[in-house]
């Protein structure tokens, strides 16, 4: 009885002290986690210099009406305004009917780059909103571009 209390309880301390998912290290919440998670730095204010930052020309994109079937394709034109090369470490629909591609190659401060977006409309009508989420390491580490308009049903063929 006694070993099964003990048993028990380093099981129990085993299972309570080890809280770490496998795999997951500290510091892998994004390209600025380890600004935020350093705990000698904790109470002192991020310096967002040591960052890049992003700036659209045009974060959304509005185009207008098209008909179902069509696929919209845009260039959302963005800047580095930050002092440190701008990387993109990957960029996310809402839906599979929406793809990005962005540049692999860091982009210089001052530099531009651009986010392709194509949006295939099959199956999509009516008023729509597609949303970019760009990760990058910049400040802040997401940003999101957005296509915006609206999407004529196909007409049925018995008319």
């Amino acid at each position: 009885m006694k070993h099964s209390i003990l048993f028990f309880a380093i099981l129990t301390f085993a299972a309570i002290a080890c809280k770490n998912e496998p795999g997951v290290k500290k510091g892998d919440g994004g390209p600025n986690s380890d600004m935020i998670n350093n705990p000698v730095t904790a109470d002192l204010p991020t310096d967002t210099n040591l960052l890049a930052r992003i700036m659209y020309d045009m974060p959304t994109y509005e185009f207008g009406t098209v008909n179902e079937g069509d696929v919209v394709t845009h260039k959302f034109t963005f800047t580095n305004t930050g002092k440190v090369p701008l990387t993109i470490l990957k960029a996310r629909s809402t839906c599979g009917c929406t793809v990005p591609e962005w540049p692999e190659e860091p982009i210089p401060p001052g530099g531009k780059g651009e986010i392709t977006a194509s949006f295939n409309t099959e199956g999509k009508m009516n008023n729509q909103t597609k949303t970019i989420t760009v990760t990058a390491n910049t400040y802040p580490n997401e940003t999101r571009v957005k296509l915006v308009g609206i999407v004529n049903p196909k007409k049925d063929s018995k008319e």
